[in-house]
């Protein structure tokens, strides 16, 4: 698995930043973040959600209660439809391991859509109740990640194989809940609820680019691979008997075909440009918050169980075996920096087949055309978004990279946010 793979898997797990055991937090916080029943965390969840006006503790807990609610819609939306996941870190919307579900409803492409915007909406709830948090609220939340799960197959229930430990442990094969079940536990402090909101964004911002378009075509051609028992157009002809796919996508000669049709569908019209814009801002909310959450990582006196640790915090972390280091922090505020510029259009993205000029992607996120992702790569579909300026160069991305050593510059960012 690749490092990108892998902390896909980690983020997926880890933006829940709850607590199982910490005196100072509401009630209603630690039945939540206990709770085995979906009813009894949304019952805890509403409770936190009334109190968050008055109590930054509380608005923090409903903050993360309410981000793992939105990845619960996601997963239940997919599972009722029998999604088979691809694990691939090309669709990191689509890597949650959703057990199988033997009876599927039929799934059409409103009804996709519709699971993307709840989960997007929900998000949205999430990122604005942390918002509220204020920035010097003394937050100390302690969660043990083998004890906080999502309902993954509808039933009500939050076992153990559906923990945030076993979920990493199925999606990357170097983690073992029971091996690490006695290093995964982290204090989350106020700088991990700014850190925990810009994935928010990030997420929301993956969800507004496809909700941005009209991508039926490749509902209606591909997404067999992912939904091969939901009475998909070409289900009957295209899809193999079961068993015969493999989980990874380049697992067998089908899932290479389907993933190629994909691709070559990717040819969405726009039909709501808003949403397009939304995600530049999204992308720039991230960037915001990630300068916020270093700032209050730097500025922490203690070390105790830190899950983003800053430079004077020494030691490894327990799960990504990562030592933070000044040159990396230095290095990631430069990368949010090019970022911000390249959001903005300051600066333009080079294209390997041309020169002299670069693209703009504030005008692509803001001036939308229909997006062709084959003409993308090859040139023909960002001639509309060239313009003459300063010109990112390797030498650009090399020197930031550099600084980042074996752990590897997606490796860190990944943690990062």
């Amino acid at each position: 698995m690749t490092p990108l793979a892998s902390l896909l898997a980690l983020a997926l797990a880890l933006v829940l930043p709850m607590s199982s055991a910490q005196a100072a937090m509401p009630e209603a916080a630690t039945a939540l973040f206990e709770a085995k029943t979906v009813t009894a965390r949304d019952t805890a969840l509403s409770t936190l959600e009334t109190a968050a006006a008055k109590d930054a503790a509380s608005a923090y807990a409903a903050g993360a209660g309410e981000f793992f609610s939105a990845l619960e819609l996601l997963a239940s939306g997919l599972h009722r439809h029998g999604f088979e996941s691809p694990r691939s870190f090309m669709l990191p919307l689509m890597r949650l391991p959703v057990p199988e579900n033997p009876n599927p409803e039929p799934l059409t492409y409103e009804q996709f859509r519709v699971i993307l915007v709840a989960f997007r909406n929900r998000l949205e709830k999430s990122a604005a109740t942390l918002g509220s948090v204020p920035a010097d609220a003394d937050i100390g939340i302690v969660i043990d990640l083998t004890q906080v799960g999502i309902d993954l197959d509808e039933d009500g229930t939050i076992a153990p194989d559906e923990s945030m430990a076993a979920i990493m442990a199925s999606l990357s094969r170097g983690v073992a809940p029971d091996d690490a079940a006695p290093a995964l536990t982290f204090r989350f402090d106020r700088a991990d609820g700014y850190w925990l909101q810009g994935y928010a964004e990030f997420l929301m911002a993956q969800a507004d680019f496809w909700l941005a378009h009209d991508f039926r075509s490749t509902f209606d051609g591909s997404f067999h691979m992912l939904f091969p028992r939901a009475k998909l157009p070409l289900q009957d002809i295209l899809v193999p008997p079961a068993g015969d796919m493999g989980s990874s996508i380049f697992s067998s000669e089908w899932r290479i075909a389907d993933f190629i049709s994909l691709v070559h569908l990717v040819n969405w019209p726009v039909v709501e440009p808003e949403r397009r814009q939304a995600a530049r801002r999204h992308l720039l909310e991230m960037i915001r918050l990630s300068r916020e959450d270093w700032k209050a990582i730097r500025a922490e006196t203690d070390n105790d169980r830190e899950w983003l640790p800053g430079p004077q915090q020494k030691g490894e972390n327990p799960l990504t075996g990562l030592e933070v280091g000044e040159q990396q922090v230095a290095a990631w505020l430069a990368t949010l920096t090019m970022a911000e510029d390249l959001l903005e259009g300051r600066v333009l993205l080079p294209h390997f087949r041309i020169t002299g000029t670069g693209i703009n992607m504030k005008r692509f996120f803001d001036e939308p055309k229909p997006f062709d992702l084959v003409l993308s790569i090859t040139g023909p579909a960002i001639a509309p978004y060239l313009e003459s300026g300063r010109i990112l160069t390797s030498d650009d991305f090399d020197q930031i990279q550099s600084e980042f050593g074996g752990g590897g510059f997606l490796t860190f960012a990944l943690w990062f946010n």
